[in-house]
């Protein structure tokens, strides 16, 4: 039996075959995929909906520190309890130092993985798809990071 992500995907390219488009957002699929009865919600499905739009909303969050820097102020780090692991919140005014260190530990582990990703990505696409010279992509970030203490947030 396929797995929910696996039907959401079927769902997609039925949504290109049946259009013929190529390119769509998850909205438009979510509009037709209702639309034509191919997707209901479910009580799992609501239930992770309403988690993930609070843990948007807790990413989300920012406050200026004392310093004038614009901080996340809700952090989230996956913690195992009872043999599998949850992702727990914590407010950086409050939250326990191993609590924020695993957080941002697991955050800089992400942002590497996205960047092994993206290299695999433009590696392929250089090797596989395109016709041009190749698309060069630079993962040292020291200049940007300086840079982007220069630009004001607003």
């Amino acid at each position: 039996m396929a797995t929910y992500n696996e039907q959401m995907q079927s769902l997609a390219n039925q949504y290109m075959q049946q259009t013929g488009r190529v390119e769509m957002t998850a909205r438009e699929l979510a509009v037709w995929a209702i639309t034509n009865n191919l997707w209901e919600p479910q009580p799992s499905v609501l239930v992770r909906q309403c988690a993930d739009e609070f843990a948007r909303a807790l990413r989300d969050e920012f406050i200026t520190d004392p310093q004038g820097r614009r901080v996340r102020l809700k952090h989230m780090a996956l913690v195992e309890r009872g043999g599998e692991q949850m992702p727990l919140w914590q407010d950086m005014r409050t939250g326990t130092r191993k609590h924020m260190e695993a957080a941002f530990q697991q955050r800089r582990k992400s942002i590497v993985g996205d960047c092994k990703q993206l290299r695999a990505d433009v590696d392929s696409c250089n090797e596989n798809f395109n016709s041009g010279d190749a698309i060069q992509i630079v993962f040292d970030f020291t200049e940007d990071l300086e840079e982007a203490d220069f630009i004001p947030v607003s």
